[in-house]
């Protein structure tokens, strides 16, 4: 499988992606710039986390006019595969790909910590292989985290299976006091209709290596690798 990672000017998670992908994975990587237009042949295009632009207008709202996302929409909306984390989540969003918006944590501050997300679908590539009763332990870092979406929107994602991951505790009980940015229903990631974009604000390249400790994160790339191989 072919995955390509793409930098924009502010991304910060592109390398350690990169390393996951190709080095605790043995994937091959191809590394996309935020100007080019030739995806060159990735079967998967993911969108690193960090502050594209610089976040200037809205958290993705810039990096969404990239020359790339041109020819990631064209990707995606031929059925090809996407994942987006953190600020490729708000870029996905930005772009038309997903549902709903990213808005300012309900505390107004930027929260970096280690969270808890419990698998809602059982549908999608990226959460197929995962164990549906466990909270997997992943990193969040952002500032405009806040899943939000209209009463409409809701129903059609949770009528739909498009809700890929809830806030929880460490025993998978999703509760308000799990949910870390005010999350609408204590969302932590979407898919769209076609459930073949993915997008959630916790960050599994960052719980993918033994030297870190936790591997919880890893176990959702390789669900990806699994189902599209």
């Amino acid at each position: 499988m072919k995955f390509g990672v793409i930098t924009f000017p502010g991304s910060n998670c592109d390398q350690d992606m990169i390393y996951v992908l190709e080095t605790i994975l043995n994937q091959e990587v191809e590394k996309l710039w935020h100007k080019d237009t030739d995806l060159k042949g990735v079967d998967v295009v993911v969108l690193p986390g960090g502050f594209s632009y610089g976040d200037y207008l809205r958290s993705g709202a810039i990096a969404g006019f990239s020359p790339i996302m041109k020819s990631v929409i064209e990707h995606c909306n031929k059925g090809g595969y996407a994942l987006g984390v953190c600020n490729g989540f708000q870029i996905l969003c930005e772009a038309g790909l997903l549902p709903g918006t990213l808005l300012h944590n309900e505390n107004q501050k930027f929260i970096c910590k280690n969270v808890y997300i419990k698998p809602q679908s059982s549908t999608t590539a990226i959460t197929a292989s995962l164990t549906k009763e466990k909270g997997y332990k992943i990193p969040i870092a952002h500032g405009e985290g806040r899943f939000f979406a209209s009463n409409e929107t809701l129903k059609e994602l949770n009528a739909n299976d498009q809700v890929l991951f809830r806030y929880c505790n460490e025993d998978g009980e999703i509760s308000k006091d799990a949910n870390p940015n005010g999350a609408l229903e204590n969302i932590a990631g979407v898919t769209n209709a076609n459930k073949n974009v993915f997008g959630m604000m916790p960050h599994p390249e960052r719980a993918s290596d033994a030297e870190l400790s936790n591997q919880d994160g890893r176990a959702m790339f390789e669900s990806i690798i699994a189902r599209l191989n």
